[in-house]
């Protein structure tokens, strides 16, 4: 809360800022999969990872906010393995669809 009795929308985006980042990299992925472009929305799916990797790389503690789970170093290679996973997964299948035939 700021003096006037309203909450402080800058203090609360320098907290969640980054992990609001990379849930709307994420919500944009689903969507791409939803409308069955599923190689495209996994592709961003790795890619709010990796993004998640980089911040919590970057961000001191106190503004990583909910990124910061564990330790840094295990964070970071957390995001980043499963970013890279998902990536590379998503780019070597080249066959199949979600879709329902």
């Amino acid at each position: 809360m700021n003096a006037t009795g309203r909450p402080d929308l800058r203090a609360w985006l320098t907290v969640h800022g980054a992990l609001l980042l990379v849930l709307l990299i994420a919500v944009a992925g689903l969507a791409r999969v939803l409308g069955e472009h599923w190689r495209q929305g996994s592709v961003l799916l790795g890619g709010a990872l990796l993004v998640a990797a980089v911040l919590r790389a970057t961000l001191p503690p106190s503004r990583a906010g909910l990124l910061a789970i564990r330790g840094r170093m295990i964070d970071v290679l957390c995001y980043g393995g499963f970013g890279v996973l998902i990536v590379a997964l998503a780019l070597t299948i080249t066959r199949g669809s979600l879709a329902v035939s």
